[in-house]
């Protein structure tokens, strides 16, 4: 018999990593990386590179009459075009909040009268601690978008069902954008 309880032992919250040195490798206005000399689980010495990121992402779930509003823009890492949901960065002492309001007035032109934080989630917690945050945005104002010079993109409204089909078909391949269309989905719709 499976006993729930063993899945949640207190041996799988105890950290089984020690940390023997750290040194800065690089910095920036939006990262830091590290590498540390550890001890690893198996007793052996070795190293983790850890980047961390000075913001916590923010996105925004822009919806008006069963639509969502996405953005698209070409993303230097990955040497591409992505659509995604309006996203930015919180800086450290802001309200999450604030810069979600912010970042869809910047990319969107819009604003919202009603807002509701629907998750978090870390990204890429393996190699680093970027926490990611998103809300549902509604009743929704059209004014112009307040771009900043890094920024050329797109906007484009479509169902939430071709939102859906664009995550699922690997259109949209942002992982925040991702798990804001879905986990909206599912809270809406459970047996979906």
């Amino acid at each position: 018999m499976h006993d729930d309880k063993d899945d949640e032992s207190d041996a799988d919250d105890i950290n089984s990593w020690q940390t023997l040195s750290s040194k800065p490798i690089y910095d920036n206005a939006w990262i830091a990386v590290r590498e540390d000399k550890v001890i690893r689980p198996d007793g052996e010495q070795g190293i983790y590179g850890v980047v961390h990121f000075k913001n916590i992402a923010v996105g925004v779930l822009a919806i008006e009459d069963e639509h969502l509003y996405l953005v698209g823009q070409f993303r230097y890492t990955l040497n591409r075009y992505s659509w995604e949901i309006p996203e930015g960065g919180c800086a450290k002492g802001e309200e999450p909040l604030t810069a979600a309001q912010r970042e869809l007035v910047e990319e969107t032109g819009l604003s919202a009268g009603v807002w509701r934080k629907l998750g978090a989630a870390h990204l890429s917690n393996s190699v680093s601690d970027e926490l990611a945050i998103w809300f549902l945005a509604s009743e929704l104002t059209h004014g112009e978008q307040q771009l900043e010079g890094t920024e050329r993109i797109a906007v484009k409204r479509v169902p939430l069902t071709q939102a859906m089909a664009m995550v699922l078909n690997g259109e949209i391949s942002d992982a925040l954008s991702q798990l804001a269309i879905l986990s909206y989905a599912v809270m809406n719709n459970p047996k979906r």
